[in-house]
């Protein structure tokens, strides 16, 4: 193992955490919600505007404890935003008030 701390520098303003928890279970998942259809819709978005894993990460993650049926959760950070029941449909109005229609505000 090499510990590469020091020679890594990261260049990302903000890290997109999209849920895509599956759980077998009576309770609401974000994997049942669209949660891997939701994260494609924000990498999508990114990519058009040359933002994906330049200034903006994306990651998919387990539980974010916001689970509900109507859609998944998404956090922003370091920014500290959080978001509950997000759609695919959604990720326009939610990404563009974010980091600005471009990606200009990232």
């Amino acid at each position: 193992m090499k510990r590469r701390t020091e020679k890594q520098t990261t260049r990302l303003a903000a890290h997109v955490f999209v849920c895509v928890n599956d759980r077998d279970s009576e309770y609401a998942c974000c994997a049942d919600a669209g949660g891997e259809e939701t994260a494609t819709a924000v990498k999508e978005w990114l990519r058009d505007r040359d933002a994906f894993w330049s200034p903006v990460g994306v990651s998919t993650t387990d539980c974010l404890g916001l689970c509900s049926e109507a859609g998944t959760a998404i956090t922003i950070q370091p920014r500290d935003e959080w978001f509950a029941e997000v759609r695919p449909e959604d990720v326009d109005d939610l990404l563009s008030e974010a980091f600005g229609p471009d990606a200009d505000r990232v």
